[in-house]
């Protein structure tokens, strides 16, 4: 072969390696994108599963919500509510830590102490100290975490809790302004001052009485729902008053019976303790009710022996109708709790002006108010000449009442019997009219 035919196959040869590595290329590229891709197209080149590479690199069509099926990518979630830790802070033990946060205020020469956690719940179980800057130190002794400071004169206080083990306590004091004269407006913060009633001692407690004075009733009174066709003309109202006492109701059949209107106890302050606490049936009352067309309003059971107790029995029964608009005033009870009660043996003038505190505190939040007693108590435990404004009701167990004051509403009987309620149960007629 002469020396142009060897220049020609080693060229062929080359040729030919050529092709074959372009081949290999081309198969392992195929392979690097995807078995079975398609052709690059004007746009960009098609990788698996329809995606797209552009030419600035990015994937159009990937799956992004693919990270929901990570098992791994989410954080396990801590149960157990707000007794666990909201984080993974640990003390030097390893020992999970809780933050705490204080909440104060002021209703007049008080301070009035929350030690909540990171759900806003109060923390029990724990003796906490708060140091008062210039005052002292207050300790929860009752574990309840709450502090009630009193007698502290006017003025700006800042608040330190002491450190505990197993807890993050706030770095910086919380400042509290301490006011000099009650004001009746609706305390912010008193949701974290409300019990329920699997915290206290029912016996002890709810005392609100059902015995009426002796002066007060007779045998004549009417057990049932009064014949009052007539006086419809005029609207006057039957209605009955409910709490926890009279049980499961069945508010369909009530209406059915031809009752109006239902006063509702929202709550009741402890005969002992002197805490807060909501009638466990109250808001189921109260949607029952309005439910089944039967106009609404309620009371509150009152033990309270100061003006600033009066505001906060007031400011609980503000808070617990949230949003809830009413066709009847929100009434206070002022009648006794068998002589046990903490407020039993009030002179007629403090509980005149606690009556007065509690009404203008709901009246100052665009509320009517009123006023519930025996005749007996209006005569001889109230100075009714005081009173601002408030509705009467009047508790009088007789056929014709004997009472000669103003009353808007009549209780005639604690002993009347309505179809959708078991046992007995008290009978009102108003004469507001309410429409």
């Amino acid at each position: 072969m002469d020396s142009k035919g060897k220049k020609i196959a080693i060229l062929l040869v080359l040729c030919s390696l050529v092709v074959i590595m372009a081949a290999v290329a081309a198969v392992n590229f195929n392979r690097l994108m995807g078995n079975g891709s398609k052709a690059s197209n004007d746009n960009g080149t098609m990788a698996a599963s329809g995606q797209t590479i552009e030419e600035d690199g990015r994937v159009h069509g990937a799956d992004l919500s693919a990270f929901l099926k990570d098992s791994d990518f989410f954080d396990a979630e801590v149960s157990g509510g707000s007794n666990q830790p909201a984080s993974d802070e640990v003390d030097e033990n390893g020992m999970p830590v809780r933050p705490l946060t204080i909440l104060a205020s002021s209703v007049e020469r008080d301070i009035r102490v929350k030690i909540v956690d990171d759900q806003g719940e109060a923390v029990s179980g724990q003796e906490f100290m708060v140091e008062v800057a210039d005052t002292g130190v207050y300790v929860d002794e009752d574990k309840d975490g709450v502090i009630l400071i009193s007698d502290v004169k006017p003025g700006e206080y800042k608040l330190i809790l002491d450190a505990v083990p197993g807890f993050r306590t706030p770095e910086a004091p919380v400042n509290v302004s301490v006011k000099s004269i009650v004001s009746y407006t609706v305390i912010d913060d008193i949701d974290y001052f409300v019990h329920s009633e699997n915290e206290i001692d029912i016996l002890k407690e709810d005392t609100e009485s059902e015995q009426m004075d002796s002066e007060d009733e007779d045998d004549t009174q009417y057990t049932a729902l009064l014949d009052l066709e007539q006086e419809r003309e005029n609207a006057v109202q039957l209605g009955i008053d409910v709490s926890k006492w009279n049980g499961e109701i069945d508010w369909e059949v009530v209406k059915a019976e031809g009752v109006d209107f239902a006063i509702i106890r929202c709550g009741y302050r402890g005969s002992s303790s002197g805490w807060l606490i909501e009638d466990p049936y109250f808001y189921k009352n109260l949607e029952g009710a309005k439910k089944a067309g039967i106009k609404v309003g309620v009371y509150f059971f009152t033990q309270a022996t100061d003006l600033v107790e009066a505001v906060e029995e007031a400011s609980m029964a503000v808070s617990l109708l949230g949003d809830t608009k009413l066709d009847y005033p929100v009434f206070i009870d002022t009648e006794g709790a068998g002589g046990n009660g903490r407020a039993d043996n009030l002179d007629a003038g403090t509980r005149t002006a606690i009556v007065n505190a509690f009404c203008q505190t709901i009246q100052n939040a665009g509320i009517d108010a009123g006023v519930y007693a025996s005749r007996n108590w209006y005569l001889n435990n109230l100075d009714t000449d005081e009173f601002e404004g408030q509705k009467i009701w009047l508790a009088e167990y007789r056929q014709t009442p004997e009472y000669e004051g103003r009353y808007d509403l009549w209780q005639y009987t604690s002993s009347g019997s309505v179809a959708g309620i078991e046992g007995r149960v008290d009978l009102n007629v108003s004469y507001l009219g309410v429409q």
